[in-house]
């Protein structure tokens, strides 16, 4: 492993999330790592949170709990306060994985050029347990701009997703407020402009689903609106325009072809059944896995 850690910055905005707010913590100052530093910013909880956070302020670089106007702006207070040469935020009921810091650090330590990278998206439940994980896959500026994120639901996991300050500063050194759910999609466009983003095929942190929802999939309908109105504050370029458009044409192509086989499949009546009937999907309202019938 590179001897030469990076310092991390992690930002945790909390507001009332006691039930998690611990285990969060404990993921990020229970990695060990030697150069972390870490920071809560909380909006002024009165459900018992600050209690938790005061249980380990020794292991924070800084922590603050007033009113603001929501974890956008929370996460802006705390990067605004940070110095690490690699950022990231979790928030206050996801969790990191075990040394996944370390993973981190010795990435960027060992390989200069890259200034943004993703783990594999995955989720966990209410116990810790990963009940989900997709496929790393490619994701660029195009792939958005063509909004096949919204149907595929393919998205940046901003748990599992790190960066250079230096590659935040190019993007104007902010997050922005102007959004209530798709803050972290603009800071990728917004990075998409300057860098390409890696994948690493390793677990960093993870989503959490629990019974009392997430605001993100609650609001899902509302988050997908934001995303759309991003996309238009950045137009893509002529050049970038044409290849939207190559990619379209052959997508539509290699869906018509798909369609003509399914009907010569049925016509021949050989098996054409869906893999989905042999899945099982985790339900976050019951904690359960569900098979498809």
């Amino acid at each position: 492993m590179s001897s030469n850690l990076p310092k991390i910055s992690v930002i945790t905005p909390s507001f009332n999330d006691s039930k998690f707010l611990e285990q969060t913590i404990l993921s990020v100052i229970g990695q060990g790592y030697p150069n972390l530093e870490y920071i809560i910013i909380d909006g002024g909880s009165t459900d018992g949170s600050v209690d938790i956070i005061k249980k380990y302020e020794s292991k924070l670089s800084y922590w603050v709990s007033e009113p603001d106007k929501g974890m956008y702006y929370a996460l802006q207070n705390g990067f605004a306060k940070s110095t690490g040469e690699v950022m990231g935020w979790i928030n206050s009921d996801d969790m990191l994985h075990n040394r996944s810091l370390f993973t981190i650090g010795q990435v960027f330590g060992d390989y200069h050029q890259i200034n943004w990278l993703q783990g594999i998206p995955n989720t966990v439940d209410e116990n810790n347990r990963i009940v989900f994980a997709s496929e790393v896959y490619e994701a660029d500026k195009l792939f958005f701009y063509q909004k096949k994120h919204i149907n595929s639901k393919k998205y940046i996991q901003q748990e599992s997703t790190y960066w250079r300050r230096s590659l935040w500063e190019k993007a104007g050194s902010r997050i922005s407020v102007d959004y209530k759910h798709a803050g972290d999609f603009d800071l990728w466009i917004r990075f998409f402009q300057f860098e390409k983003l890696y994948n690493i095929y390793a677990f960093t942190g993870s989503f959490r689903l629990s019974r009392q929802g997430q605001a993100s999939v609650e609001n899902y309908a509302e988050y997908v609106d934001e995303t759309l109105t991003i996309l238009n504050r950045y137009p893509l370029n002529k050049n970038e325009q044409k290849q939207i458009s190559a990619i379209n044409f052959f997508w539509r192509f290699e869906h018509r072809l798909q369609k003509l086989k399914n009907w010569l499949l049925k016509k021949l009546k050989l098996n054409n059944s869906s893999t989905e009937n042999n899945k099982l999907h985790f339900d976050y309202k019951t904690q359960k896995f569900n098979l498809n019938k």
